[in-house]
């Protein structure tokens, strides 16, 4: 029925454009009865046909006027949408309620995701159809998703951590999801369903890694299976209900040709820093929060040797080396009574018992760095970390400072001398205010002046403006001063090619 009065009601507006073309047809038709009559009638018929041109203007004002009450159903039907959406979450709500009655988690935990879909499947169009609900196959299929989601995943985070574009993921509370896109801050209509499923992802989220978060210990680091940085903090110490923060890897792994295709680097700095990785100088990749430390570190170790032993230490394991002979440590966070921690410190302490070639340290934050520091100078040469600086001349000023955390007192010169003997590089990572990132400084320790650490820029990023879409407009420049490492790079056979970067660049 349906059907046919859309049919019928269909035929009804084009019979406005078939009358003018009846008229049109009108015009011939009336032509073939007066042939007996002479041509001299033919040339009226270019009249009636000059007629309709003066009509045509008309039905323009018409079509200028149809637009305007387009736009007065769209809010109407966004209203409804908005309304089918809050019925659905009803529906979702109950239909999950009865799920969890009626199911046994036990049994499911002995079958695989795909069985446990297909049963869940099947016991949600049960209850559907008990429940006397008229859902169409789109419904169905989003309520069954999302209820697997919610079971074998993270519920409502699921569609946002596919997305390869995110590289963050922060969550306030049960209502309010914002996601970084490009270096820009999005508000997303995620929603939890209340502060106890929000409560129940976090805890299953940390819970894999063995931690746990709850009110007697409010505040987790943790991470997910493909390294993703996770931090958790639960109420009372959240107001407004627990945050969750997600610092979301890319499913594939970013290589230094990644970052020069974002116009982080240039051919010749890439060049440049492909030689520092084969050499084996020792590394700092200093930079702020978010500007891209731990990806330049996970780039500069795709070019070290396939054959070296490498040794990660990290707090939430989140590097992604490429290299087959690689051993990951992982800190462990005190238990509820105070024991079994595992610090930074331990790991790197341990590292110089397993025969490592390279130690590589997610992030220097504390006592730690006076053993990287050590390791670095008694033959590991190659060795990495992060820490966190606004430029290569601060980087230098923290490590003394986590140094002094260990409690040794040793003078300002002295730790200055081993930071300078041990350190070759620092890489400064920057997240420009246009939401770019960017390696601002490839700056090199030269020794000593004094009590002062000597510091030598190789290359510098200079803004030179912006463009009319408000996007920073700059260049990597080198400096022209030969970096005390040519030597080095002579001995791996590698002076050709770093001559050759920087003299292309210098002409």
């Amino acid at each position: 029925m349906f059907g046919r009065r859309g049919s019928s009601g269909g035929f009804t507006p084009p019979a406005k454009p078939k009358s003018d073309e009846d008229a049109e047809k009108a015009a011939p038709a009336s032509a073939p009865a007066p042939e007996p009559k002479p041509e001299a009638e033919k040339p009226t018929e270019p009249k009636v046909q000059a007629a309709p041109p003066k009509p045509e203007p008309k039905p323009e004002p018409k079509q200028k006027i149809a637009p305007k009450p387009e736009p007065d159903p769209e809010p109407g039907e966004a209203s409804l949408s908005a309304e089918a959406k809050e019925k659905l979450d009803e529906v979702k709500v109950n239909v999950f309620n009865d799920l969890m009655e009626a199911v046994d988690l036990t049994e499911l935990s002995s079958l695989t995701s795909e069985q446990v879909r297909e049963e869940i499947n099947d016991m949600v169009s049960e209850i559907i159809s008990m429940r006397g609900l008229v859902l169409s196959l789109q419904e169905q299929k989003t309520v069954i998703q999302d209820i697997c989601n919610d079971i074998l995943g993270l519920g409502p985070l699921e569609p946002l951590l596919v997305r390869d574009d995110i590289a963050d993921l922060m969550v306030n509370g049960p209502d309010v999801t914002y996601i970084e896109v490009n270096g820009k801050m999005e508000i997303t209509d995620v929603k939890f369903r209340d502060q106890a499923q929000l409560m129940n992802i976090c805890q299953r989220i940390v819970s894999a890694v063995g931690r746990r978060v709850d009110e007697a210990s409010p505040i987790c680091d943790a991470r997910l299976a493909d390294g993703s940085r996770v931090n958790v903090i639960a109420p009372p110490l959240a107001i407004d209900g627990t945050a969750l923060t997600i610092r979301k890897f890319k499913k594939d792994k970013l290589t230094l040709e990644n970052l020069l295709q974002f116009r982080s680097i240039t051919p010749e700095l890439k060049t440049v820093l492909e030689v520092i990785s084969a050499i084996r100088l020792n590394c700092l990749i200093s930079g702020g929060t978010g500007s891209g430390k731990t990806t330049l570190l996970n780039c500069m170790t795709g070019h070290i040797d396939s054959d070296e032993r490498i040794i990660t230490c990290e707090d939430s394991a989140e590097l992604q080396l490429q290299q087959p002979h690689v051993v990951r440590l992982e800190t462990r966070p005190p238990n509820l009574e105070g024991k079994g921690e595992i610090s930074m410190r331990d790991l790197v302490k341990n590292c110089l018992r397993m025969r490592p070639e390279r130690i590589i340290v997610g992030e220097v934050r504390g006592p730690e760095a006076f053993d990287l520091l050590q390791a670095m100078n008694t033959g590991h040469d190659g060795s990495m970390g992060t820490v966190h600086a606004n430029n290569p001349r601060e980087a230098i000023s923290r490590i003394e400072n986590m140094i002094m955390m260990g409690g040794y007192n040793l003078p300002s010169k002295a730790m200055r001398e081993q930071i300078s003997g041990a350190v070759h590089i620092i890489i400064q990572a920057a997240r420009l205010r246009d939401g770019s990132r960017k390696i601002t400084h490839l700056t090199e320790v030269v020794g000593m002046e004094g009590e002062v650490v000597t510091l030598q820029d190789i290359c510098v990023y200079e803004i030179e403006g912006e463009d009319e879409n408000g996007n920073l407009v700059g260049r990597h420049k080198f400096t022209g001063m030969r970096p005390s490492f040519w030597d080095k790079a002579r001995y791996y056979g590698l002076e050709s090619k770093l001559a050759e970067a920087m003299q292309f660049v210098g002409s």
